[in-house]
Formats: structure tokens, C-alpha cells, sequence
């Protein structure tokens, strides 16, 4: 949709409007959207924290502790390089697992047929728009929340009620507001006026009890620190929650 056309006329027009107020705009949600994306995992030698191959601590935490009790069917969405569907394939899920960038799909796979994982179907796509095969018994989301800007909420509860088996459980990783946090602070409307989501939205843990009211809260805590030789990810920066849909 460009030019004076006046071509607003649903509420996806509208959303993909917004969508276009972000630097690089107008590729969904993402500031710069899939080619930003793809450039920004194509430096595979970046320090960058997530790039590590293993699994986040909360989620190794959740198997130990069979959290949720039932290992079917699991959605990774934002699943980046794979990390985390590796581990979950290796627990006996059947993953789905979905990320807009090419590049990370790519290094996905790599990984997968290197460790002979079976179970996990890697799908490059817009979450929202992607043929995701539900209902899914999980559904983890490990760094992907906090990359949409706030007119994409309601989107993304709406995906989570299409998508999440009933008595099926949530668990998700974001920036935490506060000493130490990562990520932006700032209003919702201040984005808009800024075009820039600031490197991610930070939330409090009365913010994401409020947002995902309507599932039933098992575990919301600070991701613990894990040091370089741990076999797991975890940076304090992060908040973990673990929510379950009501049966």
C-alpha cells in the first residue's frame, strides 16, 4: 500500500500501516523485517548470546521437572538458529519451528542434520500468516515477544488461542524491565513517534501477568545466569514465564 490512495479499508491495512512507521518499514513486524534479519545471523562469529548452541536453562529446567507433563507437539516460534527445537526434538516432541529470516532456517537445519535430529520441521515465514499445523501441547517463544511492537499484541494472543492445545502450556523468554534489564522502557506510543522499537520492548513481570491474564500463570522468574562452560543458556536480563492454557 503506497502513494495517496487512501487504501485503508480493513484492520490488516491498518496493522500493515503501522507495521511501516519502523525503520526499513513495511516487512511485518520487525524493524527492517526479514532481510534485516537475514543479515543480522549471517555473522555466525558474532558475540552475540543467543548464537551459542544450547538450550535455554528454563526450558532444560522444565523437562527435569516435566513441565508441561505431555511431550507431542511443540511450536518454537522465533526459533533462530535452532537451539531450542533441537533440545525440545530431543526430549520427543514433534517441533514445529518457524522464523521470518532464511538465514537462521538455514543454520537451523545445519545444526539439525548434524546432531541427526529427527521431529523438527523448520517453516521460513510471518508466524502470523504461516501454515502452522496446530493445536500444539507448547509453545515456546525465546526472544521473539519482545520484537513486536505493540499494535502486534493482540495478534499474537489471538495466534496463541488458534494455535495452543486446550490445558496446553506457554513458556516464553523477554527482556526484563529493571536494573540489569535490556531493552526499551519507553511508552507504547513513544515508539510510534520515534519509527524505532529501540532494539526490543523490555516488560515488567506485572505487564506479562496483565498481557497473558487470560492463562493461568505456573512459573514467572528472572532467567538465571549461567556461566560459559554450563551445557545451558542463561542471561539474568531476561525474564521466564511458563503459563498454562485452562483445559
Amino acid at each position: 500500500m503506497g502513494g495517496n490512495d487512501r487504501g485503508v479499508r480493513t484492520i490488516d491495512d491498518v496493522l500493515e500501516m503501522l507495521d511501516g512507521l519502523f525503520a526499513g518499514g513495511g516487512d511485518r513486524w520487525t524493524e527492517g523485517g526479514a532481510a534485516w534479519w537475514d543479515g543480522f545471523y549471517e555473522d555466525r562469529g558474532k558475540p552475540v548470546p543467543f548464537f551459542v548452541e544450547k538450550p535455554d536453562e528454563n526450558l532444560v529446567a522444565y523437562g527435569e521437572r516435566e513441565l508441561p507433563p505431555v511431550r507431542g507437539r511443540a511450536l518454537d516460534l522465533g526459533c533462530g538458529p535452532g537451539r531450542n527445537a533441537l533440545h525440545l526434538a530431543s526430549l520427543g516432541y514433534r517441533v514445529d519451528a518457524v522464523d521470518l529470516s532464511a538465514t537462521a532456517i538455514g543454520w537451523a537445519r545445519e545444526r539439525a542434520r548434524a546432531a541427526g535430529a529427527d521431529g523438527i520441521r523448520f517453516v521460513c515465514g510471518d508466524a502470523f500468516t504461516a501454515a502452522l499445523d496446530g493445536p500444539y501441547d507448547l509453545v515456546y517463544d525465546s526472544g521473539c515477544f519482545h520484537h513486536l511492537p505493540p499494535h502486534r499484541r493482540a495478534g499474537y494472543l489471538a495466534l496463541l488461542d488458534r494455535v495452543l492445545a486446550p490445558g496446553g502450556h506457554f513458556a516464553l523468554t523477554s527482556f526484563a524491565a529493571g536494573e540489569g534489564g535490556m531493552g526499551s522502557e519507553l511508552p507504547d506510543a513513544e515508539f510510534y513517534r520515534r519509527g524505532s522499537l529501540e532494539g526490543g520492548l523490555a516488560y515488567t513481570d506485572v505487564q506479562l501477568r496483565s498481557i497473558f491474564a487470560g492463562l493461568t500463570e505456573v512459573e514467572l522468574r528472572r532467567m538465571r545466569d549461567e556461566p560459559a562452560d554450563s551445557p545451558a543458556f542463561g542471561e539474568s536480563f531476561l525474564w521466564t514465564a511458563l503459563f498454562r492454557r485452562p483445559a
